[in-house]
């Protein structure tokens, strides 16, 4: 399999005055191709540590794909570097790369300056792919399996996103044409509701029957729980489909429920395609999320179809005057309670006249905890026709965290009780 490193340049990124999306951007292109990357970096504007860093990577991968240091100011010297690197005597005009900067300084109503001129020069040892929408052109160098002990192609890249980005399927197709690549096929099963150590426990036999070339992955976030991605590499894509949908399938019927769905689905797209199914509609009470759930829902286009609307009851006086909570419950139970959010999701779901509800109460901290209901505490309920659902969870992580993996847990209570046909 061909193997890749991507290489950021720049002091910029070091001290964290931009943030690097190129490397993201390049990696998931290449992954699409077959090209595995197995190292990412950045480095400073310094001649020995891009020096450095590209021959480090050289050794590692057949592909290193750099961005960074182009521009035509003093402190970009990536080309200078590259210079050496590819052992070139000199630079050379790149005539297609001139006549762009040329147009381009020319619609801007700019002046063609020398700086502006040495950009279209390249060290001689290089192809140059011209940069159509930028005054960098991109450089692709080739060195032979002597020199770092792989067949390697090295393109050096502008570091501004959207020209990288608009470049890199012209890198992509320069690579097509030098290497054979095999393809990477993948699945990926979402889950939520279940602890990614645990998760790991669960499928532990499973994950042990994986045949060599395929991988499993643990992705884990609080809104979208942690999702398992299956990777299988060097076989053939009718291979690879039958392959992934084998395990894909134990897998699900391994973990049951708690798998809500496959690939870049979340939560708040599954809850509108269970409404739509059944022509249903939803509200929301909510208290210590402050209108989370119901901006999760409203992410969705068309949600409008089956969202009506959202109770933010957070001071108690909204809960019991507008929602209907008794005055009683939160005097012998407290508002983190199963009692008060079961009344809160019937209110909202009488005065709002819906379907289906969702509400929440709990303790977002970082401060308001007991020892009966510590900070991260959680009750939620769904409300249906056919009755309420309560449960509760811990969150110990910030308040932000908290207040995402809250929501993204409502929804997830009621996906599964909806399912389970409890209300």
């Amino acid at each position: 399999m061909i193997t890749a490193s991507i290489c950021t340049i720049g002091d910029e990124i070091l001290i964290g005055q931009i943030t690097d999306t190129n490397s993201s951007y390049i990696a998931r292109a290449l992954n699409k191709v077959g090209i595995k990357v197995v190292h990412m970096s950045s480095c400073s504007d310094s001649k020995r540590d891009i020096l450095n860093t590209l021959k480090r990577c050289l050794r590692m991968s057949e592909v290193v794909i750099t961005t960074g240091g182009l521009g035509p100011t003093k402190d970009d010297i990536t080309k200078n570097v590259l210079m050496t690197l590819s052992g070139s005597n000199r630079m050379v005009r790149s005539h297609k790369q001139y006549i762009i900067i040329k147009n381009i300084l020319s619609a801007r109503g700019i002046q063609m300056l020398d700086i502006n001129r040495q950009q279209a020069y390249v060290p001689e040892n290089c192809t140059v792919i011209p940069n159509r929408i930028g005054t960098a052109p991109i450089m692709q160098f080739r060195f032979p399996k002597e020199e770092f002990g792989r067949d390697n192609l090295l393109f050096s890249m502008p570091g501004v996103p959207f020209e990288t980005e608009y470049a890199t399927n012209d890198v992509i197709s320069a690579i097509q044409a030098h290497y054979k690549l095999n393809r990477i096929f993948h699945r990926t099963i979402c889950t939520f509701g279940i602890a990614e150590s645990v998760l790991s426990k669960k499928i532990e036999s499973w994950e042990n029957s994986l045949p060599a070339n395929l991988h499993l992955a643990y992705l884990p976030n609080p809104v979208l729980g942690v999702r398992l991605r299956l990777s299988i590499y060097g076989i053939s894509e009718k291979e690879g489909k039958e392959e992934l949908d084998k395990y894909a399938s134990t897998l699900k019927a391994i973990l049951g429920d708690a798998v809500y769905g496959e690939g870049d689905t979340n939560p708040q797209t599954v809850t509108g395609e269970l409404l739509l199914e059944r022509g249903a509609t939803i509200s929301t009470a909510e208290s210590c999320t402050g209108g989370y759930v119901a901006h999760l829902l409203t992410e969705i286009p068309g949600s409008s179809r089956y969202f009506w609307g959202s109770v933010v009851s957070y001071d108690n006086s909204v809960k019991i005057n507008t929602l209907g909570v008794s005055e009683n419950t939160v005097k012998k139970y407290g508002v983190v309670s199963s009692q008060c959010v079961k009344e809160m999701a019937e209110g909202v779901r009488k005065r709002l006249g819906t379907t289906y509800s969702i509400s929440t109460s709990g303790i977002a901290g970082p401060g308001g905890g007991t020892p009966n209901k510590p900070v991260g505490t959680l009750w939620m309920a769904a409300s249906g026709p056919k009755g309420t659902v309560t449960a509760t969870i811990v969150s110990k992580s910030t308040r932000k965290i908290n207040i995402e993996r809250f929501a993204a847990s409502a929804l997830d209570l009621f996906r599964r009780s909806l399912l389970a046909g409890k209300i």
